[in-house]
């Protein structure tokens, strides 16, 4: 058996998000946050909310956070873990209807150094297909997104509704 090297997703595209973060949370924001023309929101819960990631890995990339601003898993009360995990659910059952990925990544970013630039807990969902990385990120920094945010926006908003409604 040979040497097994490892090969590394380069997201360029990001450094300057992560280099320079921001002194404001940007999920504290949505507390009392009404949905508007330019918001990325999709679902306000009790305890937590949805937004489609600003940065996305892909399209159709939630993040689910508590509105409390909290840094650790373990800081989570059950009402709000309940909640979380259920919006997860929820999410990836919208996402099978609207987007129809062949899979997913769900992680949490918990911790400032994990990867957000600011220390509010959130989970991320990321629908991936198969053949979704190419070369681009690589030779031209250069990530391709294939939707359109706002509009992606409207089509889960609505898809959110209708299947709240049947529940």
């Amino acid at each position: 058996m040979g040497l097994v090297v490892m090969e590394r997703i380069w997201a360029p595209w990001r450094e300057k998000y992560v280099s320079s973060p921001s002194d404001k949370c940007i999920f504290c924001s949505y507390k009392e946050k009404i949905p508007e023309e330019r918001d990325l929101s999709i679902h306000y819960g009790k305890f937590s909310f949805i937004i489609l990631n600003k940065y996305p890995y892909n399209g159709g990339h939630l993040l689910i956070a508590p509105y409390r601003h909290i840094t650790d898993f373990l800081s989570l009360r059950k009402e709000e873990i309940t909640e979380i995990f259920s919006l997860i659910r929820l999410s990836v059952t919208v996402l099978n209807k609207v987007m129809k990925p062949q899979g997913y990544n769900l992680g949490a970013n918990i911790g400032k150094v994990a990867g957000a630039g600011f220390e509010h807990f959130h989970f991320h969902i990321v629908p991936r297909w198969k053949g979704d990385t190419n070369f681009l990120p690589v030779i031209s920094d250069t990530k391709v997104v294939s939707v359109n945010l706002f509009a992606l926006r409207d089509k889960l908003r609505k898809e959110f509704n209708r299947v709240l409604k049947k529940e």
